[in-house]
């Protein structure tokens, strides 16, 4: 049976030719026929489309089709991916009537999770959307595509997948193995004629590129500038590329002016030479090639804004490709293709742009390049002549060498002298430089050397005599590994030398007396070094002063020459020769003084006066301050005339600069020493008169908030004294009656005054006056100390629980104020949880870097960190900023005084850390407090405390200094109801006229804060007279007294106002039980 399709384009049908049963030949529909024939069918179609189709895009959208209608589905294409964007690419679909194409880019997720098996070059097929778990959750999307079935086969290359052709299908459908294979043979079929057709194009039009390359390069060799590069090379490429204008500009250095210096432009198109601003092209513009990137437009119209749109089409453009060249990171020049017409632009055409762009700006600054090197080797050819270098030519083989005449002059040699290495070149060296440029010589011009020959060294003129500093330089040829020539120049380089040589010095003499503070040893330093730069035999320094009678008189140093060289001649000032030095007016430079003018006062000039220096070569200098003032006169001699040159006159005027500054700085260190009695005074009047305005803001700042810390005070005192004095009125009222029933009046009374007691402590600790008593500890063992007391605490309703860091650093604190302060938070935590709740203790290291140390008011460094974390209520951002407040609260009236948290801060502030609040409402909250790492010293631990209060002695005697009557009767009556006996002193004077009597107690008990003196100045005077005596301080505020930085001096005891009776007993007992 011979088959023939019929040519309706992408129809499956195909006619069978058969035999009737009455043998008449008739054509049939082949469909009936089964699957396999009109796959048959479609595969031909396909074979025809590949072997017709040229263009990889068409050849994909015909394949496309076919098997879009075959399988009569919603949509067919091919796309390209891009896995790790997990996108596909799509230029063209095919779609049946109604549906909507997706050209374009799409993203996979946006439609399930199907990628991660096309990563794996899986073919991915679901049946229905709504059942497949990979697109259950993206089923509304792939129904709004007409997806909601489809077949997805990835192509793969080199182990990737690279594409992917698709069937998409509106509603449910059921695909066979059969389907998938046919859409997999296509698809592969498909793909090779792809790669197939896009090798043939990349040959073709490589072969075009490299033709055109070639054309451009040879018709361009010939020009000799930029400008006829720049002519041929846009005529070549507009003509090429078949665009309106082509044009190349030079960029200004703002790089956003430029200049279009040539195009090439085609028939009905203007030329656009001009001045142009990029800025006016657009942000598109600007941004892209100020960034190395090219500017693409396809139509200026729809792509960019109106305005830079509008300087397109003004110079007859709509679309464009311009090429930025960048060079060390600035742009400088452009060169473009414009088109006048909307035009899509191909990656073929912004690549040969971009090829073209790099060439011609290569060959123009090769052209460039050439004829600056023209100009250079004329310019150098005039240098030479006029810097007098020289230049010689060595030839190692023959030992021949050749100098020209600038040369054989740098070595004290005529003309016509006649040359060699050895008698010429090495014996016209310095002997202490001969060796040093010989072994360069042989280091350049042996096998393997350097070949490169730069020295500087000194000749001593062979025939003249004469010192020269030389610099030489040199290039050594090499010819199969052996040197044939050595070739260099030569330069005089006397004058640098020796100016190098006067700012060594000038700068060595500068830094001296610049940290000079004499004046007479900054002079004579100066005048020194004057003589050193100038060759001078004598020099001096003449000082330009008025005596209190308003005569001028001069003060000098010398150099060079004895004091009494000048004692028996008067100082001249009004002459020609002085006058413009003791005022300023300028340098006075004379070869020979005898026969200078300027130089006597009366005609004929007779010279120097009897016993003066010899002077002949004469150069003087004025010294100036800052201010203007002529400060004195540098004056320099020598016997020999000529010997001052423009040089000396250069390096003196340096000199003199120096040594104004260092006798300027050195008066105003005098100025400064006599203001230093004045100042202090002027500086406080003047702080005072600057910070009245201030004051009155402050104060009204101050009293408004120590209102507010009163108020707090005062309502929680007044409620704690009504306890107190209304017990105590009633005990009084009961015990008048003859009731002795009291007790409960009594517990109350001291319960108020307790709680009155705890309140001060609590406004110390708030305002860091509280009196510390720091030792080295373990945070670990306090935490795991503290559980059973905060179970009784917390109660039943709170889950304690504590994770302890294991290696915790020590730190150094109060023991009892930072368990005081655990328990402060664990009770705030308990009471943020009504309902009950979870409670956590954390301690761990932490270090505080620079920046968080700055932050928080501490010094960076090794931490240990307690957290206290709760489960409840949390706070509020407003609470939070007011949490540590004094007498702010949010507990109901009555619960609490609003300074638990108050006392936290000021307790971890005055121990060197910090302390921060994290908290979120309905969350919990957590108080981290960071306390200094303690480096050093071992672990004390408490002694073990006793129920019972500790007794004295009748022969122990303990005398009691207090200015209060009422507060030292009391101590004195409970200090003998301890069983000690004591002595009653009212103030420190009566303290010390009883000890100076012979009064000796076996303990000193003394207020800190008395009127007289204080306690500390007690004890100062007391150890005078008694050195072993024992003390023990009491006070309710210490004032710095014996406390500093918030910490007790080292071996002082102090007991707190108020203090209990057992209280009493235990620190009298202690102190006095001490060695």
């Amino acid at each position: 049976m011979h088959l023939s399709r019929v040519v309706e384009p992408f129809i499956r049908r195909c006619i069978v030719p058969q035999h009737d049963p009455g043998g008449q030949l008739r054509e049939t529909d082949a469909s009936a026929n089964g699957p396999a024939i009109q796959r048959f069918e479609l595969l031909a179609a396909l074979g025809d489309s590949i072997r017709e189709v040229n263009d990889p895009s068409e050849l994909a959208y015909a394949a496309a089709e076919l098997l879009g209608r075959y399988f009569n589905v919603s949509r067919a294409g091919y796309g390209t991916i891009d896995i790790e964007r997990e996108t596909i690419s799509i230029e063209r679909d095919w779609n049946a009537p109604g549906v909507k194409s997706l050209a374009g880019t799409l993203h996979f997720r946006d439609y399930g999770s199907y990628i991660e098996d096309l990563k794996r070059g899986e073919t991915v097929i679901f049946e229905d959307a709504e059942t497949d778990p990979r697109t259950r959750d993206r089923v509304d999307a792939l129904k709004a595509i007409s997806a909601r079935s489809i077949i997805n086969l990835p192509v793969t290359e080199h182990g990737g997948v690279v594409a992917l052709f698709y069937l998409n299908n509106a509603t449910p459908r059921r695909w066979s193995a059969e389907d998938v294979a046919l859409v997999s043979d296509v698809a592969d079929r498909t793909r090779t004629a792809i790669e197939r057709l896009r090798a043939e194009r990349a040959l073709w039009e490589s072969a075009e590129r490299l033709g055109f390359l070639d054309r451009l390069g040879r018709e361009s060799a010939v020009a000799r500038n930029a400008d006829a590069v720049m002519a041929i090379t846009t005529r070549l490429l507009g003509e090429h590329l078949r665009v309106s204008i082509c044009a190349y500009a030079d960029m200004e250095p703002d790089e956003d002016h430029f200049t279009i210096r040539g195009d090439w432009s085609a028939p009905g198109s203007p030329s656009i030479v001009g001045y142009y601003s990029l800025a006016d092209f657009g942000r598109k513009a600007v941004g892209n090639l100020r960034n190395n990137r090219p500017l693409i437009i396809n139509n200026n119209l729809v792509e960019i804004e109106p305005e830079a749109a509008k300087t397109f089409q003004d110079i007859g453009i709509t679309a464009t490709i311009c090429m930025p060249l960048v060079k060390q990171g600035r742009l400088t020049a452009l060169m473009a293709i414009h088109d006048r017409q909307p035009r899509i632009w191909s990656q073929r055409e912004l690549a040969l742009l971009a090829e073209v762009t790099e060439r011609s700006w290569a060959h123009v600054e090769r052209v460039r390049s050439e004829e600056a090197a023209r100009a250079s080797e004329e310019r150098l050819r005039l240098a030479t002549d006029a810097a007098a270098i020289g230049t010689w030519d060595y030839d190692p083989v023959t030992d021949v060498l050749r100098w020209d005449d600038k040369c054989k002059a740098l070595f004290g040699l005529p003309p016509e002298a006649e040359v060699t290495y050895e008698g010429a070149f090495l014996a016209g060296l310095h002997p202490e430089d001969r060796r040093r440029a010989d072994e360069a010589v042989r280091q350049a011009i042996e096998p393997g050397g350097s070949s490169r020959y730069d020295i500087e060294y000194r000749t001593i003129g062979l025939q003249d005599g004469k010192e020269r500093w030389i610099a030489a330089t040199g290039d050594a040829i090499f010819e199969e590994g052996r040197a044939v020539r050595f070739i260099g120049i030569v330069i005089d380089i006397t004058a640098r030398k020796r100016v190098e040589r006067h700012l060594q010095i000038i700068n060595a003499t500068a830094a001296a007396v610049a940290a000079e503070l004499d004046v007479g040893r900054i002079v004579q330093t100066v005048t020194d070094t004057g003589v050193e730069l100038t060759g001078a035999q004598f020099g001096a320094f003449f000082y330009n002063v008025v005596d209190e009678k308003g005569d001028s008189y001069m003060l000098y140093t010398l150099s060079g020459a004895p004091r009494s060289a000048f004692e028996n001649f008067p100082m001249p000032r009004n002459t020609a020769v002085f006058e413009p030095t003791f005022r300023g007016t300028g340098v006075v430079r004379s070869d020979d003084i005898l026969q200078d003018p300027r130089y006597g006062k009366n005609a004929p000039r007779k010279g120097m006066p009897e016993g003066h220096l010899p002077v002949r070569s004469y150069l003087a200098v004025p010294v100036i301050s800052r201010s203007g003032e002529v400060l004195g006169g540098l004056f320099f001699g020598h016997s020999d005339t000529g010997i001052f040159g423009a040089e000396h006159e250069a390096a003196l005027l340096g000199l003199a600069g120096h040594a104004a500054t260092a006798i300027d700085n050195s008066r105003l260190f005098g100025a400064l020493q006599s203001l230093n009695a004045t100042l202090e005074q002027r500086v406080v009047e003047a702080v005072a008169e600057r910070g009245k305005a201030e004051e009155h803001l402050r104060q009204a700042q101050k009293m408004e908030a120590v209102g507010q810390l009163t108020g707090g005070i005062a309502h929680d005192f007044n409620n704690m004294l009504a306890v107190i004095i209304g017990g105590l009125n009633l005990v009084q009222r009961k015990l008048r009656n003859g009731d002795t029933n009291v007790n409960s009046f009594v517990e109350g009374a001291i319960d108020g005054a307790q709680r009155a007691a705890e309140l001060t402590k609590r406004l110390l600790a708030f305002s860091r006056q509280q009196p510390l008593a720091p030792k080295r500890m373990n945070p670990n063992r306090l935490v795991a100390g503290m559980g059973e007391l905060l179970r009784r605490t917390l109660g039943e309703t709170i889950q304690i629980e504590t994770v302890l860091a294991a290696g915790l650093w020590h730190i150094e604190a109060d023991a009892s104020q930072l368990e005081s302060t655990l328990l402060n938070l664990c009770v705030n935590a308990r009471d943020a949880m009504p309902g009950g709740g979870k409670l956590t203790i954390e301690t761990s290291n932490a270090h505080v870097d620079d920046r968080y140390a700055v932050a928080n008011g501490i010094a960076a460094g090794q931490y240990v960190l307690l957290a206290v974390t709760d489960t409840g209520l949390g706070m509020t951002p407003d609470v939070m900023s007011r949490a540590f407040d004094p007498f702010f609260t949010t507990k109901p009236v009555g619960k609490g005084t609003g300074l638990g948290l108050s006392q936290v801060y000021g307790f971890v502030r005055q121990s060197g850390g910090t302390v921060k609040i994290y908290s979120e409402p309905g969350i919990g909250t957590t108080l981290k407090i960071y306390l200094p790492r303690s480096n050093g010293g071992e672990v004390q631990d408490d002694p073990i405390a006793t129920d019972d209060a500790a007794q004295g002695k009748a022969t122990e005697v303990v005398m009691v200094v207090e200015d209060e009557d009422r507060v030292r009767s009391m101590a004195a009556e409970a200090l003998r109801e301890l069983g000690y006996s004591v002595l009653e002193m009212r103030g420190p004077r009566e303290a010390l006229d009883a000890i100076n009597a012979g009064k000796v107690p076996s303990l000193l008990f003394t207020d800190v804060v008395m009127p007289e003196m204080s306690g500390r100045e007690l004890v100062d005077r007391v150890k005078l007279i008694q050195p072993a005596l024992k003390v023990l301080y009491t006070t309710g505020y210490t004032r710095n007294a014996i406390v500093h930085n918030g910490t007790l001096d080292f071996g002082t005891e102090l007991l707190s106002k108020p203090y209990t009776i057992d209280e009493l007993a235990d620190k009298v007992r202690k102190v006095l039980d001490r060695s």
